[in-house]
């Protein structure tokens, strides 16, 4: 089985072509701001990318005969996790129902059906997108009717790792109670009840623990007052929650490598934002462990910033009491993408329907 496995982000596009589980080409597209620019929103983009993977695939000499293509899930509507045969209701709400999100993962579904459409034979799929929601009903209630709880999480990369440790110790993830925290430009951190995550936060839209460049969870009163005030536009203050927040807003920069760096030759401040950040992530596993009665088989850091020994042993010094803490640095989504779609093509899982 081919498989062309696409995953966009803000700055890049990665692609990658599988043959059943080997990978025979893995390819990261970047993007400058430059060429970003004339697009205002990032629907816009969806030619321009899908032009540059085709001219990759050529310059691979690799032809465009694949059985599926796979893209990372776009911000549509909460679903359920597992695999989704993409079809024109999909296409439709990633167009024109997620304004309110207007993220790069959005790509993925367009130029997966798009590619898939012009072979014949050809299937497109995405898996477990950000908004899968498998809350639990006490989890979706706040403070207020107005606004229920939803969550926006990295599903795809925490059901990956959730699988890969279960497989390393001889179990299967549905037997398991685990809480998963990635550590990217969002920090995302969920319980995963025998293969179902029951809680989990909004990492895009302003929920959980400050990130590099997410505000987390803010005082609701005072960024009222703020909306108020004059001084902002609706835009402009939507960016100070996801883009220019975080350590972004505190230090001028989202550069993980670059402020850790700064700690290393002795900025206090940066030192002290930092910490913070870990403060609160940490006190968002902890609450995660509420959720299962403190019945936790295992927690799991991956993520980009778990490539650091500083983030891992100030997290280990306040979690560790919970339960055992095992690292998955980095990120596994395109060989996730691509073996949901094997799974699917082999009849081990069924696509399902999205609606």
């Amino acid at each position: 089985m081919r498989i062309l496995v696409i995953n966009p982000g803000s700055t890049s596009t990665k692609m990658a072509v599988y043959k059943n589980e080997k990978p025979i080409l893995l390819h990261n597209i970047t993007h400058s701001a430059e060429e970003l620019a004339p697009y205002d929103a990032i629907t816009e983009q969806q030619d321009f990318r899908r032009q540059l993977v085709l001219d990759e695939l050529k310059r691979s000499d690799i032809p465009l005969d694949f059985d599926a293509v796979i893209g990372r899930g776009g911000l549509v509507k909460p679903i359920s996790g597992g695999v989704y045969e993409i079809n024109d209701q999909m296409v439709e709400d990633t167009l024109h129902g997620c304004v309110m999100h207007n993220h790069a993962c959005n790509l993925g579904c367009l130029i997966a059906h798009e590619i898939a459409a012009s072979i014949p034979g050809c299937r497109a799929f995405i898996a477990d997108p950000g908004v899968v929601d498998e809350l639990s009903p006490l989890a979706r209630i706040s403070g207020s009717p107005l606004m229920p709880r939803i969550c926006i999480w990295h599903a795809l990369n925490q059901r990956a790792i959730a699988r890969r440790y279960a497989r390393g110790i001889g179990r299967n993830y549905e037997d398991l109670n685990l809480i998963i925290c990635h550590l990217g430009g969002g920090i995302s951190v969920a319980a995963h009840d025998h293969g179902w995550a029951v809680d989990a936060n909004n990492a895009l839209d302003g929920e959980g623990p400050f990130s590099p460049e997410r505000a987390g969870s803010l005082p609701a009163a005072d960024l009222i007052r703020l909306c108020f005030s004059g001084k902002y536009t609706e835009k402009e203050l939507l960016k100070r929650i996801a883009g220019k927040a975080g350590l972004a807003a505190h230090l001028g920069t989202n550069s993980m490598r670059e402020v850790l760096e700064r700690i290393k030759k002795g900025d206090e401040h940066a030192k002290l934002i930092v910490d913070a950040m870990l403060y609160h992530t940490a006190k968002q596993i902890a609450a995660e462990g509420a959720v299962l009665c403190g019945q936790i088989d295992a927690i799991l850091l991956t993520g980009g910033m778990a490539h650091s020994d500083y983030i891992v042993s100030e997290l280990r010094r306040r979690i560790g009491f919970l339960a055992p803490v095992y690292v998955f640095p980095g990120e596994d989504e395109m060989e996730a993408l691509a073996l949901n779609a094997l799974a699917v093509l082999q009849g081990k899982r069924e696509a399902k329907k999205y609606e």
